[in-house]
């Protein structure tokens, strides 16, 4: 059975496949990766001389990978690589470094920070462990992209924990997506389902979808990663099949898999 993920491919270390292809491998699901988000780094001057300065914050919030990356790009263009190597990075282990998810935390650790929080799944959940734990007076520095919900500002603004956000990456459609769902459609025929890993993911490619699906769209299990990606799925009257229950590939191919089952998930 064929299904569709709206998501960038990435390399496992161990295994030289997609996680995700592996995982809905294994329950005989034959998934392919179309990338639908682009992102453009912005700020980056000032982002690397907030990172200069761990001395002003009491720690780091990374709620996605592009904000990692950003932090690898400022260290590069800034020629800041050996000394955050030498020092600026254990100056921030010092510190919390609270994030979201395996990919992000994976991404961090590769950098040499030390992270808590990922098993926290969401925003949401993050802001609580956050909350829990924190009792600097000095702001937690937030690189965030342009679409950030405002649920984990505002969750830490009521409970009192002071927090600095800086926009570092907008997000915008992937230039090729008409051209790969094109592709897709052509050659494999329609999926069993299809999952959104962000809600604007779904807004980039819903339309292409629908054109390309036809009568058959309504047979079609649509599956998100999150609860704020089916909630953006509700919004567009979709029918959500199955959301994961975390944002892994197991959960993910776990939920798939009951969802194409007659009973459903």
């Amino acid at each position: 059975m064929k299904v569709l993920l709206l998501k960038d491919p990435k390399e496992d270390d161990d295994h030289g496949q997609d996680p995700y292809i592996r995982e809905l491998g294994l329950y005989g699901l034959e998934a392919t990766l179309i990338p639908v988000l682009s992102f453009e780094f912005l700020s980056l001057p000032s982002f690397s001389e907030k990172l200069s300065h761990p001395e002003v914050y009491g720690g780091l919030i990374f709620t996605s990978p592009r904000a990692v990356e950003a932090v690898e790009l400022c260290l590069e263009k800034a020629n800041k690589t050996e000394v955050w190597k030498k020092s600026l990075k254990e100056k921030w282990n010092a510190k919390s470094v609270y994030v979201v998810g395996n990919a992000t935390a994976s991404l961090a650790n590769k950098i040499g920070l030390d992270t808590e929080g990922e098993k926290c799944g969401n925003a949401e959940n993050l802001a609580e462990y956050i909350c829990s734990r924190e009792s600097s007076a000095l702001p937690l520095l937030f690189p965030c992209g342009n679409l950030k919900r405002e649920t984990l500002p505002n969750m830490l603004k009521n409970k009192g924990v002071p927090m600095e956000s800086i926009t570092v990456y907008q997000t915008i459609p992937h230039p090729g997506i008409q051209g790969n769902l094109n592709s897709y459609y052509s050659q494999q025929g329609i999926p069993a389902s299809i999952t959104f890993f962000s809600p604007s993911g779904l807004s980039y490619s819903l339309k292409h979808i629908q054109e390309l699906s036809g009568d058959n769209f309504d047979q079609i299990k649509f599956v998100a990663i999150g609860p704020t990606t089916a909630r953006a799925l509700a919004a567009q009257g979709l029918p959500v099949s199955c959301t994961a229950e975390s944002p892994t590939p197991r959960a993910l191919a776990a939920g798939i898999r009951t969802a194409l089952q007659p009973h459903g998930c």
